[in-house]
């Protein structure tokens, strides 16, 4: 993670979790699948029984 920049990459939330950003999505080139919250991609690659679960 030392390539990663806060705040440009990556936000610590209030429930002290760490949160992609949509610049760091779009450094990566594609949706993961795993329902990103700022995920650029429509999350393409999420499978249709997690997509119901939000």
């Amino acid at each position: 993670m030392s390539d990663l920049k806060e705040n440009e990459d990556y936000y610590i939330n209030d429930d002290g979790l760490l949160v992609m950003t949509k610049a760091y999505h779009l450094k990566r080139g594609t949706c993961c699948g795993k329902k990103c919250l700022h995920c650029p991609y429509d999350h393409v690659n999420v499978p249709k029984w997690r997509k119901k679960f939000s």
